[in-house]
């Protein structure tokens, strides 16, 4: 079975823009899966960035010239191989089922942007270079689709989470992940348009022109993606400030690693206790503050004498305030609520400084259509209490500095994270607890505190109960990264930053602005579509 991408309008001839490029179903259905693969393998654990912009060019070509069922199919083939080995580690401790529903659910967005790149082709065809734009664009609207719907979204696995340390990275200072996402998108449809190109070229007499063209777009694609290193990063010009992490570790792995509560709360006093004897033998720097992760204290340590001793005792040990991560009563018996909350040497908890998670993670936190979601899997019932949600942002004065709170998955939602910048914060915090999930998880939860630190130009820091917990610099760079699943204490000293940077200035506009250009060409294509005969 073959397909014919274009066809020229009745009563013209044709052009070369026009020349059809015939290939069989099957080529496209394997560029689809290997576009799938390719965009997987850019992420973490993996970390081959460059596969991004090839996975963006192979989609592309796959669905170039279908019809859009056909688009909308092998949008979803890459998308379901690309998802389903990503978030696997969503099936660790509570089966198939669910892991599978979510894959197929954040594919079919994929697979509405397949759709909508195979309806605007003959405007990509009548305007070439319009298709890296075309392109870029429609990644940047089906990522903020996709962070927003259902239930307020799951952005996981947004193009611009797994760029690291590379120059694409660097262009989060201007405007945030959809800016990154764009510029790795366009940077592969450059090279999807090169492919295009040569394909439509193949029966030219001339071989010197026949490449010509193409090599022009392969240049531009290596320009776009090597251009980021260009953009200058923040350089944070504050007053330094000592940090310290504790990543106390738990007694097991998965959804049970809280039976022992205590056991989990003594891990994390027992490592600022060590970390306090290291100060008093002049071994180590006092820290101003010490962080430690989510769930830190699932024994509610605002109710809770035992856990209260406790914590004041590795308190007043080490001398400086610790942002606690733990869970605590809600406003109802039936609600808890994950909370960050200092607690100050001499005096305990300080109720002013205390944050509570306002993004609750959907089928994990809290229970949407329980009932229903019942008849899927029975582990919903795991989640006995809905964590409620904050209303503030996590913005906490310890003093010394003004922290930037976000609680595990919040790291990935745009806004939350702004706010905090906006707020005040001078450094960036992230507590998480990664004792459901693998290293996996974890190493693609740093690469967004990755892009965090840049967009903002905030020292930041990630402190995990089990692991992978980080310092992460301004510039993107990673230091002192833990061991999964080990213990560990680690002291940096960070510098604090009042400034904001463009993309803090710019907040969702660029996201906007480009959104609607890709609407803007969909309109131009259904132009097109509705002239011809």
């Amino acid at each position: 079975m073959t397909k014919v991408d274009t066809a020229p309008e009745a009563g013209t001839a044709p052009t070369r823009q026009d020349r059809p490029v015939i290939r069989p179903l099957w080529a496209s259905i394997l560029a689809a899966a290997l576009a799938g693969l390719a965009l997987l393998t850019s992420f973490p654990p993996y970390g081959q960035w460059w596969l991004a912009p090839a996975g963006v060019a192979l989609l592309a070509l796959a669905v170039h010239g279908r019809r859009m069922r056909a688009g909308a199919g092998l949008g979803f083939i890459a998308g379901l191989l690309m998802f389903a080995p990503m978030i696997s580690w969503t099936n660790i401790h509570v089966g198939n089922v669910p892991w599978l529903l979510l894959s197929v659910l954040e594919a079919g967005y994929l697979a509405l942007m397949g759709a909508a790149y195979a309806y605007a082709a003959p405007l990509a065809d009548r305007r070439r270079w319009l298709t890296p734009l075309l392109i870029g664009t429609l990644w940047v609207a089906q990522e903020a689709l996709r962070s927003r719907t259902p239930f307020g979204g799951f952005p996981w696995g947004k193009l611009a989470f797994g760029q690291g340390e590379v120059p694409l990275l660097r262009w989060a200072v201007l405007g945030g992940a959809p800016l990154v996402t764009f510029m790795v998108a366009v940077t592969g449809g450059l090279v999807a348009t090169a492919a295009l190109t040569v394909l439509r070229r193949a029966g030219d007499a001339v071989p010197s022109k026949r490449f010509l063209a193409p090599v022009a777009w392969v240049a531009g694609a290596v320009v776009a993606a090597l251009a980021g290193a260009l953009v200058p990063v923040a350089r944070p010009a504050g007053d330094p400030v000592t940090v310290a992490f504790v990543q106390g570790n738990v007694p097991r792995l998965g959804f049970d690693f809280n039976a022992q509560r205590l056991a989990v709360l003594d891990n994390h006093v027992r490592g600022t206790l060590d970390l306090a004897a290291r100060v008093a033998a002049g071994q180590e720097k006092r820290p101003d503050l010490v962080v430690w992760p989510e769930n830190a204290s699932d024994v509610d340590p605002l109710n809770s004498q035992v856990a209260a001793a406790q914590i004041s005792r590795a308190a007043d040990a080490i001398g400086s305030p610790i942002l606690v991560g733990g869970v605590t009563d809600g406003s109802t018996p039936r609600n808890v609520r994950n909370i960050g909350v200092l607690w100050w040497p001499d005096r305990g908890a300080d109720l002013d400084q205390l944050y509570v998670k306002r993004h609750p993670v959907p089928f994990a936190e809290y229970i949407p259509l329980r009932s229903i979601a019942r008849m899927v899997s029975k582990e919903v019932d795991r989640v006995s209490r809905d964590f409620e949600p904050g209303d503030r942002p996590g913005v906490v004065d310890s003093g010394a500095t003004v922290i930037g709170d976000v609680i595990c998955f919040e790291i990935a939602y745009d806004g939350l994270v702004r706010d905090v910048v906006t707020g005040g914060a001078q450094i960036l915090a992230v507590q998480t607890n990664n004792a459901t999930f693998n290293t996996a998880e974890a190493e693609q939860q740093l690469a967004m505190v990755q892009l965090r630190a840049v967009e903002h130009g905030r020292d930041t820091l990630m402190a995990s109960t089990v692991g992978v917990s980080a310092f992460v610099g301004a510039d993107g760079h990673v230091h002192d990264r833990t061991v999964f699943n080990t213990a560990a204490v680690v002291v940096r000293d960070l510098t604090e930053s009042t400034a904001t940077t463009v993309a803090t200035r710019l907040a969702y506009w660029p996201e906007l602005v480009l959104t609607v250009i890709g609407l803007g060409l969909l309109a131009g294509a259904a132009t097109i579509r509705l002239r011809r005969p």
